[in-house]
């Protein structure tokens, strides 16, 4: 009975997480592998027009593989995993976390990427980009709930706002897809019969 309990949302191919992980990003598999594909592609294409040009040689071939890598270490999603308190984000080279049940500042930064930062009373520092949560409720559902412990604690002052827009934006994608799955697109209104 012990595989239902941890095989609990997993899609076909996927590895049961880390101990102690119980809520992790679905999408970050397909996302990861589309970074490769670009990268390979990418590298690829300059290595086969540099072959039909004649001019490849191993210093060429080198410098358009190492392109092409960096366009993977570009593309490559952040990868975001939560448990009993906590939420983790493991780029490239390392992982960051922080204690949601000890959250001081929750903030949005705007830009050309939104992305979320957490911090807690340990100093340490989480950013993540907010879309991750929306597609994973399990993920917003932790981030959430040690949010609340965190400001009933007196901790959290700063972030309500965040925290509230976000949640708003959450609930509204979830209202959206049941609609949807009902056959109830928003704006449309049900037939009488």
């Amino acid at each position: 009975m012990r595989e239902g309990r941890e095989g609990y949302g997993r899609g076909p191919g996927e590895r049961a997480p880390a101990r102690g992980v119980l809520a992790w990003d679905r999408t970050w598999r397909r996302e990861a592998r589309s970074a490769w594909r670009c990268g390979l592609a990418l590298g690829g294409v300059l290595l086969l027009a540099d072959l039909a040009r004649g001019s490849l040689d191993a210093a060429r071939g080198i410098c358009w593989a190492a392109i092409g890598a960096a366009l993977v270490a570009v593309l490559r999603p952040v990868r975001v995993t939560a448990g009993a308190d906590w939420l983790a984000a493991r780029g490239l080279l390392r992982e960051h976390r922080v204690r949601t049940d000890l959250l001081t500042q929750v903030r949005r930064a705007d830009g050309i990427a939104p992305r979320l930062v957490l911090r807690d009373v340990g100093g340490n520092r989480v950013e993540l980009d907010p879309g991750v949560l929306a597609a994973n409720p399990l993920l917003w559902h932790h981030l959430e709930t040690g949010a609340r412990r965190a400001r009933e604690r007196g901790l959290l002052r700063e972030g309500a706002v965040a925290m509230a827009a976000l949640a708003e934006r959450i609930d509204g994608e979830g209202a959206r897809a049941v609609l949807r799955a009902s056959g109830l697109e928003p704006g449309e209104r049900p037939a009488r019969g």
